[in-house]
């Protein structure tokens, strides 16, 4: 069994990680701003590091086997984070480096994206061993957006845009697994069972939840939505995932 760390441990993805992880029999450290709570296990240790300044660091990456890149924001920052990781990294000779990225960073200029792609071509070319792996949106990032534009009666709803979402358990299945190989590179896409209408994501949503909301089409312009109505964040040809939008409703709004 591998040392393992995650960074962004107590995120939504990093929770489900570091629990598969340690069902596997790896020692595994959770590395986050806030220590990782509610999973008590001899094998799960709990490092508060914020990788803004990279505090605490050294000792968080010292020995271990792997590190699985999860911690990210899109309020920016996740270049400079990610190069205080990769030097640690270096310093420490850790020998695979595993980061979670986005179907579609290379072809649609959205800022975040933009940030995903250069974290990607940093740890490329950083000398460590490295596997790169792009998923579509998850399930709960859909049903937050939706609920989030459900606290008023009216919701736009973007025209001509669909989306494969995914179930984050079956991402950190993925990444458990790579994580726990050799370094592979860039490894295939993973995309959710479903290629949906956002009209349809979003009337979905809302009836699980019992809400009623006005819909309302939106055109949104620009470089950005031209390239999510093209369809450049999806790949059908890796619908992977196996747990449709439908079912996860079904339990989150039970």
């Amino acid at each position: 069994m591998a040392t393992i760390l995650v960074t962004g441990g107590t995120g939504t993805l990093g929770r489900p990680l570091v629990d598969r992880l340690l069902g596997e029999g790896h020692d595994v450290r959770s590395l986050s701003r806030r220590p990782h709570t509610g999973t008590e296990h001899p094998r799960l240790r709990a490092y508060a590091v914020d990788l803004r300044d990279g505090t605490g660091l050294d000792a968080a990456v010292a020995g271990v086997d792997a590190i699985v890149h999860c911690a990210s924001t899109p309020t920016g920052g996740d270049t400079e984070a990610a190069g205080r990781l990769i030097a640690a990294a270096k310093a420490a000779d850790v020998p695979h480096l595993v980061y979670i990225s986005i179907v579609g960073v290379d072809r649609i200029p959205l800022r975040y994206y933009r940030a995903k792609l250069a974290v990607e071509r940093a740890i490329e070319e950083s000398g460590i061993g490295w596997t790169v792996l792009r998923t579509t949106q998850f399930h709960d990032l859909v049903l937050q957006a939706v609920k989030a534009g459900a606290r008023s009666p009216v919701l736009p709803v973007p025209t001509g845009v669909r989306v494969q979402p995914v179930e984050v358990r079956e991402v950190a299945d993925r990444l458990a697994e790579l994580a726990a190989g050799e370094p592979a590179g860039r490894v295939p896409d993973m995309g959710g069972p479903e290629v949906l209408e956002a009209w349809d994501l979003a009337r979905t949503t809302l009836r699980a939840g019992g809400r009623h909301r006005l819909l309302v089409p939106l055109w949104l312009p620009g470089p950005t939505f031209a390239g999510f109505r093209r369809g450049d964040h999806l790949t059908p040809r890796h619908a992977d995932g196996r747990r449709t939008y439908a079912e996860f409703l079904a339990v989150r709004c039970a």
